[in-house]
């Protein structure tokens, strides 16, 4: 049996299947409970179906970026793996990043891999991500109390939070187009610079559209990612 088809055997599938079906009843569990804490608190129950009905709606299109994260993943680490892993608590900029880093360390590339280094990555993948859990559940109450530098009598101004998204987005941003624009300088590897170039302009675009028509903001991701693809194929076949 090759690697392929060990890391998308059956036994393989029915364990993620258990632990997303778990997930999903937990998910299930505190709907009512929140649908329940409405009535409870007086809210009309139109109003709380409404908001259940537009959260699904709205819910289906981003989650396309999450289908195409599985799909571009599941060539080195397998469907179940990457299925779990995107379901619950990654995502794919750090999935990625995180299984080339692991493979790399170990002398191999996510085309090359083996079971043990699937192992090995998954380990450092669930090591790498978990703290973010850990911490919300023993320091997320005090964090967030020092979220905002302005009081409410105060004149309005930007948050604590809004300064560190937007410093560690310039990082993530920086690091990540720095090594596509030094590939394609020193190793001629155009592919990674296009497929950025091409979803960050479209992306751009959307942003555009979306201060007119808000429903763009729902599948920006989506098709950007989508377009970017589609022109990392067309460079790579030309």
């Amino acid at each position: 049996m090759g690697y392929l088809e060990k890391v998308n055997s059956l036994s393989l599938y029915l364990i993620v299947g258990g632990i997303l079906l778990f997930i999903s009843f937990l998910c299930i569990v505190f709907i009512v409970k929140s649908y329940r804490a409405g009535l409870k608190i007086g809210m009309d129950k139109k109003v709380l179906k409404r908001a259940i009905t537009s959260s699904a709606t709205f819910t289906v299109l981003p989650s396309v970026s999450i289908l195409l994260g599985v799909i571009a993943l599941s060539g080195s680490l397998g469907i179940p793996a990457s299925w779990l892993r995107l379901s619950v608590v990654g995502n794919l900029q750090y999935e990625a990043t995180v299984a080339e880093i692991a493979a790399s360390s170990m002398g191999l590339s996510l085309n090359n891999l083996n079971t043990d280094a699937l192992s090995t990555i998954l380990l450092v993948m669930t090591v790498g991500i978990i703290w973010g859990c850990l911490l919300s559940i023993f320091t997320m109450k005090k964090y967030s109390s020092k979220l905002s530098i302005k009081s409410s009598g105060e004149k309005k101004g930007a948050s604590y939070a809004s300064w560190a998204m937007v410093a560690m987005m310039i990082g993530l941003c920086s690091t990540f187009v720095g090594s596509y624009i030094a590939g394609a300088i020193v190793n001629k590897d155009l592919v990674p610079f296009i497929t950025v170039l091409v979803s960050a302009l479209f992306m751009a675009l959307f942003e555009l559209l979306s201060k007119k028509h808000k429903a763009f903001e729902n599948f920006s991701l989506a098709i950007s990612m989508l377009l970017g693809m589609t022109g990392a194929v067309i460079v790579s076949a030309l």
